[in-house]
């Protein structure tokens, strides 16, 4: 499942793509802008910077810009920076696996199976999907709301 901390990372770097190219963007206009509370934004930029996603200035003009092309960026390493492994369950995880104390035998496990399936499921929407094509088809769901209206 997304967590807060997942979801507000999104938000802040859909954001930063919706005004790539336009210079910072400060953490108090991103947090008004999306929702987010400030100190708990303070927190998630500071993880996106340190793993790669975010470049920052300080002073004048300062704030927060995407430290690489949207078009660059995979969702799938966006939440798995913010929020851990895809996995429902740490048995079906491939990047933190542990196995589960009641289970007898991870090989014939059927609810490990199920759930590897889910994970892989996930991962193949999220790792194929770009910071660039999210804020994309959210420009063109606009586009279509705006039309029914």
């Amino acid at each position: 499942m997304l967590t807060s901390k997942g979801k507000y990372g999104l938000k802040a770097l859909l954001h930063l793509a919706d005004h790539e190219g336009q210079g910072s963007s400060l953490i108090a206009e991103i947090a008004a802008k999306n929702g987010i509370p400030k100190k708990f934004l303070d927190a998630i930029l500071l993880e996106l910077k340190n793993a790669g996603f975010l470049a920052s200035k300080k002073g004048r003009g300062g704030g927060y810009t995407l430290a690489r092309p949207a078009s660059r960026i995979v969702i799938g390493d966006v939440i798995r920076t913010l929020d851990g492994p895809l996995a429902p369950i740490p048995c079906a995880s491939r990047t933190a696996y542990r196995r589960c104390a009641d289970c007898s035998d991870t090989s014939t496990c059927r609810i490990r199976r199920l759930m590897l399936d889910v994970r892989d499921a996930i991962a193949e929407i999220l790792d194929r999907t770009t910071l660039a094509e999210l804020r994309d088809r959210s420009a063109s769901a606009e586009i279509v709301l705006l039309y029914d209206i």
